[in-house]
């Protein structure tokens, strides 16, 4: 019986569940009493294994102590030392010389590099002159009185040193081995402490409870693509969801109020740097709640969860909206580090006699704007001013017109025949152009010139930082809030018709409502993006809660076929509460926060660019017989065929 329950009293369900939440909430609080500092307790790394202490622990304290360690050997010298490695850290083992331990001299001299070992012997301090500052066990050896090989390692296709370059490809073929590195370790061991100290936050401190979602689901309409399973049904398959999105809302439909999972997720599309087919993310949901609340929510899970040797996030986020974005970074996802912004020079531009520019001006997305580079003519070679160049063209259609700043004030460009010296001056002032800047100047449609002139501010800082100019600091922290996107975008395939610009669950702005129906193109939506560094790392909703304007974004402005969701629409009908969510990318913000170029140094097991298992070789070929309970055969390309023989 619970404490403090009265004997005898009835246990009717609202009693019963007065009981389940006091219990809760007495555990819940020990919980949070343990894990908020109040009573500190390092972990116990030895229990329950067959050594007394790890290989990082040992220190001057330790002298005089028999100690068994195991590990990895990292390195061995003529028979005299070597270094012991587990996932702790390094510690010197002394090799003993005498006849008596002539069989733990031989073992241990003998055995390959990797080979896994377990030694017990005396802790004793290091000659004086001999001790190691580098090493946290430096000032320490252990005097090698027995050992045992547990295992040998044969040859090594690489060496297991973080100095030692290898191909990633390489990597990921022997990426058991790769795990043994000390970086790999330190990426997936502080990915695990990030992800206890989040569920601390919202389960302890938050009563957020945590819900595993089904994996084999069926097809969402729009969005990435999604893995198809196959079923004994013939022509039905399951889908991987790309999200728990649905089921999240469902969970609010069924009262749970609050809900997160570190849940896994799928897109059947081209592995990039910053992209897996299947990623981890923390899937937050919340009754009851409007988008300055999940954003405080996220604010006070980031900073409760942020490793302490990254130092402190300072709070609340700073806000802009997509329109303000996209007029001054170009991009959805402005990395605010350093300037470069893009200004508008419309006006000056306006005034000058030049027929192709007055022409794309008079249009109604038509504009001009300009990045400054500074310093570009210093650092910036001729080539990377062409290349920058024909990437905006090859990339973005875009023309773009470089404007140099002369070390006598005066502009090299082929627009100064054109601008008379009071204009050359005004453009200096708008752009507030320095001696040896460089300007690149774009004229067209509103979203494509920002867009165009967004990469390349960010291909012109990579090119000044190559070239040696400090311009983003590697330890600064920019978060970002990007808000009031537009809730539809043309297709590009059919600019006619619309598509959601996250997904079609998103709410419309409150203000914008009418416009829904009668010029769903003006409608901004209740989406909210997370920036940090110039990275996405989360990006959520508030949800259509009414079943009547969910059916008419998918019929009438989607013209999806709502059948597809005639769950989720019947469950709307049943008293569905307002709610809102958002889902941080896991894998991308470990990345950031320990400083990696890919997501696939934080995950233990990543697929390759093109979305292969090089460890596993999977994908792989089933045979027909295989194949024949789901009712599926395989039309070989002659290639494939080919292959399958030999």
């Amino acid at each position: 019986m619970a404490p403090g329950w009265a004997a005898g009293r009835s246990l009717t369900f609202p009693n019963m569940l007065r009981l389940v939440r006091r219990v809760l909430f007495q555990r819940g609080t020990e919980r949070a009493r343990l894990s908020s500092g109040w009573v500190h307790r390092a972990p116990d790394v030895n229990s329950f294994a067959a050594r007394t202490n790890t290989c990082g622990e040992l220190r001057a304290a330790h002298v005089g102590q028999e100690v068994t360690l195991c590990g990895w050997i990292q390195y061995q010298r003529q028979g005299l030392f070597l270094v012991l490695r587990d996932f702790q850290g390094l510690t010197q083992i002394i090799i003993p010389q005498d006849e008596a331990h002539s069989h733990v001299r031989k073992l241990l001299s003998n055995a390959p590099v990797e080979s896994v070992v377990r030694v017990t012997g005396i802790v004793s301090s290091r000659p004086p002159g001999q001790e190691n500052p580098k090493m946290p066990t430096g000032d320490i050896e252990v005097k090698a009185e027995t050992a045992e090989v547990l295992n040998f390692c044969k040859k090594l296709p690489f060496e297991i040193k973080d100095f030692i370059k290898k191909s990633e490809a390489l990597r990921m073929q022997y990426r058991y081995l790769d795990l043994r590195s000390s970086q790999l370790q330190y990426n997936l061991r502080l990915r695990s402490q990030v992800v206890m100290r989040m569920r601390e936050y919202l389960c302890n401190h938050h009563g957020f409870v945590d819900v595993e979602t089904p994996t084999l689901f069926k097809r969402t309409p729009g969005g990435a693509k999604e893995f198809l399973v196959p079923s004994r049904e013939a022509g039905k398959f399951y889908s991987l969801p790309q999200s728990p999105q649905q089921f999240k809302q469902l969970l609010m439909i069924g009262g749970l109020d609050r809900y997160f999972q570190v849940a896994r997720c799928y897109r059947d599309e081209g592995s990039r740097p910053d992209r897996q087919p299947e990623f981890t993310q923390i899937d937050i949901e919340m009754s009851f709640v409007d988008q300055a609340g999940i954003q405080r929510l996220i604010e006070g899970l980031l900073q409760y969860s942020w490793p302490e040797e990254r130092g402190p996030i300072t709070t609340p986020f700073p806000t802009m909206t997509y329109d303000e974005a996209l007029a001054d970074y170009g991009t959805d996802k402005p990395d605010t580090r350093f300037g470069m912004k893009i200004v508008d020079i419309s006006d000056t531009l306006r005034r000058l006699d030049i027929g192709f520019v007055q022409n794309v001006l008079t249009y109604p997305h038509g504009t001009a704007k300009a990045i400054c580079i500074p310093q570009g003519a210093r650092y910036l070679k001729h080539k990377d001013l062409e290349s920058l160049k024909e990437a905006a063209k090859s990339r973005f259609n875009q023309e773009i017109m470089d404007v140099i700043c002369r070390p006598d004030g005066s502009l090299k460009s082929l627009l100064t025949k054109f601008l008379g010296e009071e204009q050359q001056s005004e453009l200096i002032r708008v752009l507030n152009m320095q001696v040896d800047d460089v300007v690149l100047l774009a004229v067209g449609d509103h979203k494509r010139v920002c867009s165009a002139l967004g990469s390349l501010r960010l291909e012109s800082a990579d090119l000044l930082e190559a070239a040696g100019m400090v311009l983003r600091d590697p330890a600064a922290l920019h978060f970002l809030w990007v808000v009031d996107f537009p809730l539809f975008l043309p297709k590009e395939e059919n600019p006619s018709e619309l598509e959601s610009a996250h997904h079609p669950f998103t709410a419309p702005h409150p203000l914008d409502t009418d416009f829904l129906y009668s010029d769903p193109t003006k409608v901004r939506s209740q989406h909210y993006d997370l920036v940090l560094n110039g990275s996405e790392i989360g990006g959520g909703s508030i949800r259509i809660h009414n079943a009547e304007q969910q059916r008419f974004v998918l019929e009438k402005v989607l013209k999806e076929d709502s059948e597809v969701l005639s769950h989720l629409l019947e469950a709307l009908e049943f008293g569905a509460p307002p709610h809102g969510g958002i889902a941080l990318g896991l894998d991308r913000l470990i990345s950031l926060i320990v400083g990696s170029p890919s997501i696939r140094d934080v995950i233990a097991f990543p697929k390759s660019f093109k979305g292969r298992d090089l460890m596993g070789n999977a994908p792989d070929y089933v045979t027909p017989e295989e194949l024949e309970p789901y009712h599926i055969h395989v039309s070989w390309p002659a290639a494939e065929t080919e292959a399958k023989k030999n």
